[in-house]
């Protein structure tokens, strides 16, 4: 039994002799002391016995005696120094010495135990991927407001819609790289600090060019909080633990959606929650929601302040003291916690790999402050992009080739198909509409003053003479062949308005937005225009946008079940069966929406579907983070979720284009691709069983 201990202690003996190994996990302290002052030292048990015959206590727990471990010294050949050995080797000594840490590291978290700390944690990270889910509803939310209020055109329109996952595509490459540089708190800490900052501005700048770019680099820093979030908290979990918590932390993505949905209902129908600042600047309830909405970034970037760098990160630069201190503070919250504030942390050594120095650094003196700067970035940047080819190394290429495919086409159908629900639901809105069109041939009316709403109608053939048009509204209303002669239009704003072939003689329209290219075809004979209403107005409330948002908000709460369902069952069926058997659902849900032709009957596919589809993507998370090493975690992760954000982008394009025209291309596309990749997740390593490397 002893000489099996010893054994197995010396899988986790440091190669210099100082490694004392692992303390068993019984509550009792045993001191780090050296070798060298530990000769002298007798125990109790073993006081008065001749030293041939004495027993050493740590014999059978697993410690090795000072005299094993300067037997080996001796043997041991000279070290050679370090700038005179191959890189190989390093690598190798590296390497070996990672595999050593990964193990030890798993027997530490164990014995800080799963607790008040690892809670903590979860809901300030909880907070940070609320935002990336309330980034993802945030713009479409406002676009139907938007679009009025800043006079954007179709094109405009399609570029809000996408610029976000751009900047969230690139966000998750960059910061995800620097993470596993730099460290995990400090990019998520940058990261988060970015979006609070960007998404504040953008509620109140006016011009639709900076809005743009204010949501452009929004989305860059909350997609950078992505692979982030994942790569810290897993950090922090035990083997045992990792795939269920990994899983609950994907319910705040759905909070960030129901929370979004919930503000846009009670905020942006409300078009009196703002103010305006002459006839230039105007803050209306769109701008509002946008507001409330950075929230939970500010949140979780005030709360994260008070929580520590990753040990494991720490681990893997070579700063043990500072990585030993916080897995002591862990350990003492979680047993506070428990009430056993007696336990001791046994650990006193813990191993660090070698560590192969490539930084470049410029003396104080040397240079001026910018050219040292510019060789930090150059050479931090290098070596992200050197971690970026790593992943593509024969030991992860086929791995991370797979994991590509998977997660693109998941992000193509699920964001596709996210965009294309509400957008049918609005066409069968809108067919629904205009089947209520009222429709009126050769009507004449005179001396008549209309001061009320005209919604939906359609005139023909008409003539109005000596009318006066006031204080109205026009929604959807076109006047075709028509003659307007010596009629008055004051203050009068309109909506999909129109004149087509129409006569106008001795007409004057004053303060209106009835603008010239609202004229098609038309003959103005001594017309006159006295000043017109700048810019765009937010001149109706739609009946059917809290139809939209109900939309959102059933498809983020549909996945609660899905959610706990891949929580409780992440662990016992494992990752690869979690993402083949959700996608080959999901597949079999798409076919069921040929059958969709109500807004009921969408509303009920859509989450189906949702709920169905969002155990592959906790899965898919969790298998990310399982399969790649510390420094390049964070790097892959994000990676990988830059392709998701690309895939989305494309997926949002071509979905949309098919609004209208047919269900097939959507539905097929959506289906193939979800089988595709899902049997393909099949051939993906199983990684419940492993140690986080």
């Amino acid at each position: 039994g002893g000489r099996e201990a010893n054994q197995v202690s010396d899988d986790y003996r440091y190669q210099d002799g100082n490694y004392e190994g692992y303390a068993p996990n019984d509550g009792y302290y045993r001191g780090g002391d050296d070798p060298a002052h530990e000769e002298d030292a007798q125990s109790d048990v073993t006081e008065g016995h001749d030293e041939d015959d004495e027993v050493y206590e740590g014999e059978y727990q697993g410690i090795p005696h000072p005299d094993d471990i300067k037997e080996k010294q001796k043997k041991r050949a000279p070290a050679v120094a370090d700038e005179y050995r191959d890189r190989a080797d390093l690598m190798a000594e590296r390497m070996e010495d990672e595999e050593q840490l990964a193990h030890q590291y798993e027997n530490i978290i164990e014995e800080c135990g799963h607790g008040r700390f690892q809670w903590t944690l979860f809901f300030v990270l909880g907070l940070a991927l609320m935002a990336d889910g309330v980034e993802v509803f945030v713009v479409g939310f406002v676009l139907p407001s938007a679009e009025k209020d800043m006079c954007l055109s179709s094109s405009n329109k399609g570029m809000l819609g996408l610029i976000v996952y751009l900047g969230m595509m690139v966000g998750a490459v960059v910061l995800g790289g620097l993470a596993d540089k730099l460290g995990r708190k400090k990019c998520l800490i940058i990261s988060l600090a970015i979006n609070a900052a960007f998404a504040f501005l953008s509620s109140f700048v006016q011009g639709y060019g900076f809005f743009l770019f204010c949501r452009l680099i929004s989305g860059l820093g909350i997609g950078g909080s992505l692979p982030i979030v994942f790569a810290y908290f897993s950090e922090f979990l035990s083997r045992e633990k990792r795939g269920e918590h990994l899983s609950w932390l994907c319910m705040f993505w759905m909070i960030g959606g129901i929370f979004a949905s919930a503000m846009a209902w009670s905020i942006i129908p409300h078009y009196g929650w703002g103010f305006s600042m002459g006839t230039k600047y105007h803050f209306h309830s769109w701008r509002v929601f946008v507001l409330v909405c950075s929230l939970p970034c500010i949140a979780s970037l005030v709360a994260l302040k008070f929580m520590p760098e990753s040990p494991r990160f720490l681990l893997e630069i070579g700063k043990h003291d500072e990585a030993w201190m916080i897995l002591k503070q862990v350990h003492d919250t979680n047993m506070r916690a428990k009430g056993e504030p007696e336990r001791v942390f046994t650990v006193s050594y813990i191993k660090t790999p070698k560590q192969i120095d490539e930084f470049i650094e410029i003396q104080s003196s040397t240079g001026t402050w910018y050219q040292r700067w510019l060789v930090r970035i150059t050479t931090t940047f290098k070596q992200v992009w050197d971690n970026v080819l790593y992943c593509l190394t024969a030991q992860y290429r086929m791995n991370t080739l797979m994991l590509a495919v998977v997660w693109f086409t998941m992000a193509l159908s699920y964001y596709g198909l996210i965009v294309w629900f509400p957008d049918m639901i609005r066409y069968l809105q809108e067919e629904a509409y205009e089947s209520r069109v009222k429709i009126f041939d050769e009507e004449e009316v005179s001396h008549f003053t209309f001061n009320f709403t005209l919604e939906n109608q359609i005139h023909r053939n008409g003539e109005y003479r000596n009318d006066k048009f006031i204080g109205m509204k026009f929604k959807e209303v076109r006047f075709e062949d028509s003659l307007f002669e010596e009629c008055y239009f004051e203050d009068v704003t309109s909506s999909e308005t129109f004149f087509e072939n129409c006569t106008i003689i001795s007409t004057v329209f004053y303060n209106t937005d009835l603008y010239e290219h609202k004229f098609i075809n038309c003959r103005l004979i001594n017309s006159t225009f006295l000043k017109e209403k700048e810019g765009c107005h937010l001149d109706f409330e739609e009946d059917n946008d809290f139809l939209i948002y109900l939309v959102s908000f059933l498809g983020s709460l549909s996945v609660l079940p899905g959610n706990i369902i891949s929580a409780l069952l992440m662990d016992k069926i494992g990752r690869i069966k979690m993402i083949g058997g959700s996608m080959l659902i999901s597949a079999v849900c798409c076919f069921f929406l040929f059958f969709g032709n109500s807004e009921s009957a969408m509303i009920g596919w859509q989450c189906l579907f949702c709920g169905a589809s969002i155990a592959a993507w906790n899965a898919l998370d969790v298998i990310t983070v399982e399969l790649y090493p510390t420094d390049k975690r964070a790097t892959a992760f994000g990676i990988l979720n830059g392709l998701c954000k690309f895939g989305a982008i494309l997926g949002n394009s071509i979905f949309a284009s098919f609004v209208g025209i047919t269900k097939v291309v959507p539905i097929l596309l959506a289906s193939s691709a979800l089988v595709g990749g899902g049997l393909l997740a099949l051939r993906l390593p199983e990684t419940r069983e492993q140690v986080l490397m």
